[in-house]
């Protein structure tokens, strides 16, 4: 059973996901410590492939408030973990047009060990976006009339 510790909703209603990857995280103590207390924020982070291995930037990780001298920058890029074969295949992805990678959610696994979903991922036209937005409007209509009966 995995503990989720932090959900990328805007990147849900921003992108199409096309294939998702899970990405061990390199962190330091005071930063594992911070993401147990559930201090992970993923708005606005990406991932980029440079030199055979891939970064997440913009994700923070707020500082261990009994960190003191060992809190790290909390944004500073993390390296994730993943096999040689899965950066190749990223790495052609994303060499495509409009595919960026995604940080998707954080979590704990059953083995305590905190991972990263990745999501491999087109950007929606806003006409996109409005049709999502229709879509559950009236999903919510239907169930409420539903409820009403």
């Amino acid at each position: 059973m995995e503990k989720l510790i932090a959900n990328n909703k805007k990147a849900r209603h921003d992108y199409f996901f096309e294939e998702t990857y899970e990405a061990g995280i390199v962190l330091t103590g005071t930063e594992i410590k911070s993401v147990r207390a559930g201090g992970v924020n993923l708005r606005d982070s990406y991932a980029k492939v440079e030199k055979g291995e891939v970064h997440v930037y913009g994700m923070n990780i707020s500082p261990y408030e009994k960190g003191n001298r060992y809190n790290t920058d909390p944004l500073r890029p993390k390296k994730l973990l993943l096999h040689k074969g899965e950066i190749r295949r990223l790495d052609e992805n994303v060499s495509k047009d409009g595919l960026t990678l995604v940080p998707v959610k954080v979590y704990i696994n059953n083995k305590g060990l905190v991972k990263m979903e990745l999501a491999v991922a087109r950007g929606k036209k806003l006409y996109d976006k409005r049709a999502d937005i229709a879509k559950r409007d009236a999903g919510r209509d239907m169930e409420r009339s539903m409820k009403n009966r």
